[in-house]
């Protein structure tokens, strides 16, 4: 899997996609047909933090729960502070499901990631 998610390159992303616009971007958006391998349908999952032991145990929930629900899902994980400001997160980690946040101030378990996913659409 590429660093955009679902094997694009970062030079195959289109502006203004679903799938590729740029982090505290809250217009929904429909993707080109053919545009990305979702295809417009995916869930983006980003999980903003420091960089600290929490933030990063919960980034690789968030994969856990992703690989064992069998998502076809982007995940970033966001540790640059302005953009994590864009989306008015005080506590950390957070996770942001298709640009809402979902989730702050804790780190969930892998059961409670899925079921937020599934409560989010994904």
């Amino acid at each position: 899997m590429g660093l955009f998610g679902i094997g694009r390159k970062k030079e195959e992303v289109k502006e203004g996609c679903c799938c590729c616009r740029s982090a505290g971007e809250s217009k929904a958006y429909v993707a080109e047909e053919g545009c990305c391998a979702c295809g417009g349908n995916g869930c983006h999952i980003k999980v903003l933090g420091a960089g600290c032991k929490s933030c990063h145990e919960q980034y690789e929930n968030v994969k856990k729960a992703v690989a064992e629900m069998n998502l076809d899902a982007e995940i970033e994980y966001i540790t640059d502070m302005e953009k994590v400001m864009g989306y008015g997160v005080m506590s950390m980690p957070a996770i942001v499901v298709n640009e809402q946040v979902v989730s702050m101030g804790k780190v969930l378990k892998v059961s409670q990631v899925a079921e937020l996913l599934k409560k989010s659409g994904c």
